[in-house]
């Protein structure tokens, strides 16, 4: 299945339906009166957060959603019914944002959730409804109110608990799919993946999902490369691992690469808790490894972990770390959580 992770789609509510101008006319009945019933209301456009999905690919071909209208009134006081709502499925992680593709509607994030993007209009009044003493037999009634429209865009954000970063090539995907189930595409090339992957890590009796993006290079945030479209899947991870590879002669410009795109692309990545890695060490000498990573270590101020994807050298470290942070990450969000439902809780 192809992935995609966002898509422009018009949406529209259904239109009420128009009350009825009946009269009751039957042998016998000397004071038949009025009996025009009320139209229907039409149906809203719903959008609902559902699991099994991971991808927008449907709303690629088609992108025209329209709630179905109300039925009109009908006489002897039947009411119309109302339309039926046209409900949007989309996976865990997608948000719904206006036609500017800036400001967000709604940001579903658990399975379950669900939001009215539009209201149906409300049904019109039938000349039933009009009857007063005065006004025994009125001759009109309210039409349907039109319904509403506009385009959107949905924008997915993968959920993980922690996401791969680095330049192309740093073996991120190698990675991935050495300490989880999946099967990234692998090769010898730069940009060798070209959207997210998701994977499950299990270590020990912890288990957590990393997600590999592509690879990022400098003037990513201005569109060079792929650009830094992807890096919304690791918005909502608690840690980064930034893969940096131990072949390259310079790894602290290219540390120093990353965290710039990082910090240009904002919503705070670049304040998100960083594990850096120096990968490929299977391929250099002891000598190179203590150079190259004392160099990290003076640039970042942080401790620089050993890695080698290909022989497994260094990896449970890695993972171990990844967990210590986001059970940290967790707790904090439990508690956050905690405050905002006693801050909400009235008598």
């Amino acid at each position: 299945m192809k992935f995609l992770d966002q898509a422009r789609v018009f949406i529209k509510s259904g239109a009420g339906g128009g009350g009825a101008v009946s009269f009751r006319r039957e042998k016998y009945v000397e004071f038949g009166g009025p009996d025009g019933g009320n139209g229907g209301r039409g149906g809203d456009v719903i959008v609902e957060c559902v699991d099994g999905l991971n991808t927008l690919i449907d709303y690629r071909f088609m992108q025209h959603y329209k709630a179905q209208t109300g039925v009109h009134g009908m006489g002897r006081d039947r009411s119309g019914g109302d339309g039926s709502d046209t409900i949007l499925k989309v996976p865990v992680g997608t948000q719904v944002l206006e036609e500017d593709n800036e400001t967000i509607i709604a940001d579903l994030t658990k399975v379950g959730q669900s939001v009215v993007l539009l209201d149906g209009g409300n049904g019109g009044f039938g000349n039933a409804h009009f009857k007063t003493a005065r006004n025994q037999s009125p001759r009109h009634a309210n039409p349907g109110l039109v319904g509403e429209e506009k385009w959107v865009w949905l924008r997915l954000k993968l959920i993980a608990d922690a996401g791969l970063v680095g330049l192309p090539n740093a073996g991120k995907s190698t990675f991935l799919s050495v300490v989880s189930a999946a099967k990234p595409k692998i090769a010898d090339y730069p940009f060798t993946t070209l959207h997210p992957n998701l994977g499950v890590v299990k270590i020990g009796e912890h288990d957590f999902v990393l997600a590999d993006i592509p690879g990022l290079i400098e003037g990513a945030h201005e569109g060079s490369g792929i650009g830094d479209r992807f890096l919304g899947h690791v918005e909502r991870t608690g840690a980064l691992i930034h893969l940096i590879d131990g072949t390259q002669e310079d790894v602290v410009e290219a540390y120093n690469i990353i965290r710039g795109e990082l910090k240009a692309y904002g919503n705070g990545l670049d304040e998100k808790e960083e594990i850096v890695v120096l990968n490929k060490i299977d391929a250099l000498s002891d000598e190179e490894i203590l150079e190259k990573q004392k160099a990290l270590k003076n640039a970042t101020g942080k401790e620089i972990l050993l890695v080698s994807g290909v022989t497994h050298k260094g990896v449970e470290a890695v993972l171990f770390e990844v967990v210590k942070i986001t059970k940290q990450v967790k707790k904090q969000k439990r508690q956050e959580n905690e405050e905002e439902d006693i801050k909400a809780w009235s008598p």
